[in-house]
């Protein structure tokens, strides 16, 4: 009876989880429809100014000594002119890159460019803080923003501005292009991820009348909207998302603008793309937990609104359903009576439908924003990606399970998060992973995750070998695969970039005590 019992609360378990992301799944399958019903339904602008209006062009930076230079000069060549432009470098940095943005700021005001330096003794509220600072002090009746490791098409004000010429026009986001798209695996996959994101997911909202959100740079905002929304907040870390939501409740209309794109550099290593999957995860469950109970309860809202933001808010559950999934695969196959166990046509019906709207969908979604960019050819080349994507997707899950948690216990909580930054290469193809500052390696905060990433990866090899010895559940084979392949790949290249910054660290340090040695000149 109790042996029974468990079998059938595990099955129930494994079949609600599994169930659970098929329904994400699905949500996907729905922006593509939602896409290709909504395309053509292009924004053209109101009228063209007479007058243009004054903009002020903010560049938020922490320590970026590799890009700042280069995101300065790249801002004072777009095409505007100089005396309706303000640019606003906003920099909190604590090192020796202020220097480097001071006189590159200097420079360029020398040559009459409209370039103000900001800097904050203090970084109260992170990226958020600086944007609020610096609009205390900007004249630009439009604000445009751009990270430090963006390139600003040089047209992207004279492309954009006369959008604004509709009155209710709050905000102008622009596509995203990627400098090192093919410079590694990594890379790869992270281009097709936002592709995804750019090509498919915001136009389907956008143009199909639901929300959509600021991508927190690569945008123009109407001053007047920042302010009716209530200002720049810091409670979450996403604070381009919660800005976003708060204006369209306003009324405010987004629009964005696919045509255009302002290229930025990928993480390329697998620590930098780990914070910023991290960062974006606890923000976006955070924006969630803050404005979807309002959203929902709306009376004003329609519900198609409604509908996508809850999905769109709360997508983030699927990361520690994947866990949970992974973790009950032993016992769900093979010591239950599970679906794959049960050699019938209805039980492998049944579970092959809920695998293919899990986990075939991503490859559909992806494949398709391909197509879109790049035509018919490069999106049969990306389905060769798509198992890489799967066991990226699957790799990162626990790292962003952890974020799960943290933006739930800041909320209930009532406590702040840090805003960690994701670091800067300065590249355009090649990965530099020597570019680390010395700072601790080998600890155990670091540490505990990668081998938990090795565990699960060896904890999904049994299951395979489970599978192959006693003859249960074949078919589940490849999903297994992808699933030890992930975990594996995440915490092998987490390692190796632990490593690249430990041989770093020693490599400076035996610079410093070189230069220490050397004989002092004599007078």
């Amino acid at each position: 009876m109790w042996d029974l019992l468990f079998k059938n609360v595990v099955t129930v378990f494994y079949v609600t989880v599994l169930a659970l992301v098929a329904l994400y799944g699905c949500h996907r399958y729905m922006l593509v429809y939602l896409y290709l019903k909504h395309r053509e339904n292009k924004y053209i602008p109101a009228k063209q100014y007479e007058k243009l209006p004054r903009i002020t062009v903010q560049l938020p930076m922490f320590n970026e000594a590799d890009v700042a230079e280069r995101v300065i000069s790249t801002t004072c060549a777009i095409d505007y002119p100089l005396d309706l432009l303000e640019i606003q470098v906003l920099d909190d940095s604590t090192d020796h890159s202020a220097d480097i943005a001071r006189k590159s700021c200097e420079a360029w005001a020398a040559k009459g460019f409209p370039v103000k330096y900001i800097h904050r003794d203090n970084r109260e509220g992170y990226k958020a803080g600086a944007l609020a600072a610096g609009l205390k002090q900007a004249s630009g009746e439009l604000i445009a923003i751009f990270d430090a490791d963006f390139l600003p098409p040089s047209d992207i004000l004279q492309n954009v501005v006369h959008y604004f010429t509709g009155p209710k026009v709050g905000m102008v986001q622009i596509r995203w292009d990627h400098l090192n798209r093919n410079a590694s695996i990594l890379t790869r996959s992270q281009a097709i991820f936002l592709d995804g994101h750019f090509v498919i997911e915001h136009t389907a909202r956008n143009r199909s009348g639901r929300f959509m959100h600021f991508n927190g740079t690569a945008g123009v905002w109407r001053r007047e909207t920042i302010d009716d929304a209530g200002g720049w907040q810091h409670d979450t870390l996403t604070e381009d998302l919660d800005l976003s939501y708060r204006a369209q409740i306003k009324g405010w209309q987004f629009i964005y603008l696919p045509q255009h794109a302002a290229a930025a550099e990928l993480p390329p290593e697998m620590i930098a793309f780990k914070q910023q999957a991290h960062r974006w995860t606890k923000g976006s469950l955070q924006t969630g937990l803050k404005l979807l109970p309002s959203i929902l309860r709306s009376k004003t809202l329609p519900r198609s609104i409604k509908t996508e933001a809850f999905f769109h808010l709360s997508c983030t559950v699927v990361y520690p359903a994947m866990v949970l999934l992974a973790l009950s695969m032993y016992p769900a196959f093979f010591n239950a009576a599970a679906p794959f166990k049960t050699q019938t046509w209805s039980a492998y019906l049944f579970s092959g439908t809920l695998f293919i709207l899990a986990t075939c969908s991503a490859g559909a979604f992806f494949a398709f924003a391909q197509k879109e960019l790049f035509g018919k050819v490069a999106a049969w080349k990306s389905l060769v990606y798509m198992p890489v994507l799967m066991g990226l997707g699957v790799g990162i899950s626990l790292n962003n399970t952890k974020a799960v948690f943290e933006a739930l216990w800041t909320h209930f909580s009532r406590k702040p998060s840090e805003f960690v930054r994701t670091q800067k290469y300065g590249v355009t193809g090649a990965t530099n992973l020597h570019k680390f500052k010395p700072q601790d390696v080998w600890t155990f905060k670091r540490l505990s995750l990668p081998i938990l990433e090795i565990a699960f990866g060896v904890y999904m090899l049994c299951n395979v070998y489970i599978s192959v010895r006693y003859e249960f559940g074949r078919a589940s084979v490849p999903f297994l695969l992808i699933f030890a392949s992930g975990f594996f790949y995440v915490a092998f290249s987490s390692l190796h970039a632990l490593w690249q910054m430990h041989r770093g660290q020693l490599q400076m340090l035996a610079a410093i005590e070189a230069a220490a040695e050397e004989p002092t000149p004599a007078a």
